[in-house]
């Protein structure tokens, strides 16, 4: 299990209310663009629901999904009258057919059960629908196996970045800002092959740049791919 309960309180003062370099200023505006420009969205590990409201600052009513109570008090005392469902991804809530985009912001890598958290979405998913994932690249999650300690695999500053078995599922520990909790590294083809699964179509996908100020973050960000986006399409029913 992960560890969200007791990180809950450092996430939300970590996070605030612009978000970290990752989101603000490398996903956050190709997943607002990626979005269907009206309709019902549900951010699935929703947190304290900043995605949320930015999505609903674009158009789309929003209901927000996360397994971690803390969490979602603090999403809805930021967003009094969203909607916020305590549940789990691999068994969502809902009927199907009922959304016009689902949405896995950085959340892929808490979930243990990937295949069926893509499976529950396209269910959700009405026959057009768009399921968007930003996720971290699994050059950033593959972590050496006899790594010491639990924080990130920079060597050297930030000359060298340590990976191994790339194409080995598993999870690993991390832990920094008083926040405690486990990633899962897969490869890319596992994020695609489950999707493929439930016959998505892929409509989008990219690795997007930094676009932030801080030459110390930038160069964090330009040496290796950090995060993709990707964005797939339920097909409509055919006559």
């Amino acid at each position: 299990m992960n560890d969200w309960d007791s990180s809950a309180a450092s996430w939300i003062t970590q996070i605030g209310q612009d978000g970290d370099a990752t989101r603000r200023d490398i996903l956050d505006a190709p997943m607002v663009a990626a979005l269907p420009a009206q309709g019902h969205a549900l951010d699935v590990g929703c947190g304290e629901g900043r995605f949320c409201r930015m999505m609903q600052a674009a158009g789309l009513t929003t209901v927000g999904l996360d397994p971690t109570a803390a969490l979602l008090d603090a999403a809805r005392d930021r967003d009094p009258t969203g909607s916020y469902t305590k549940s789990r991804a691999e068994a969502l809530p809902f009927p199907a057919a009922h959304f016009d985009v689902v949405v896995f912001y950085l959340t892929l890598i808490d979930i243990p059960d990937m295949p069926a958290a893509i499976a529950e979405a396209a269910r959700v998913l009405k026959p057009g629908g768009r399921l968007l994932i930003a996720n971290m690249h699994p050059h950033a999650t593959a972590r050496p196996r006899d790594w010491g300690g639990t924080g990130g695999n920079w060597a050297q500053g930030r000359r060298f970045f340590a990976i191994d078995d790339m194409m080995q599922d598993r999870a690993n520990w991390y832990e920094w800002a008083g926040i405690r909790v486990k990633n899962h590294h897969r490869p890319l083809s596992a994020y695609m092959n489950a999707c493929l699964a439930e016959g998505l179509d892929l409509r989008l996908f990219d690795d997007p740049p930094y676009t932030g100020q801080d030459p110390d973050i930038a160069d964090k960000f330009t040496r290796m791919p950090w995060v993709f986006l990707m964005a797939w399409d339920k097909p409509q029913i055919s006559d």
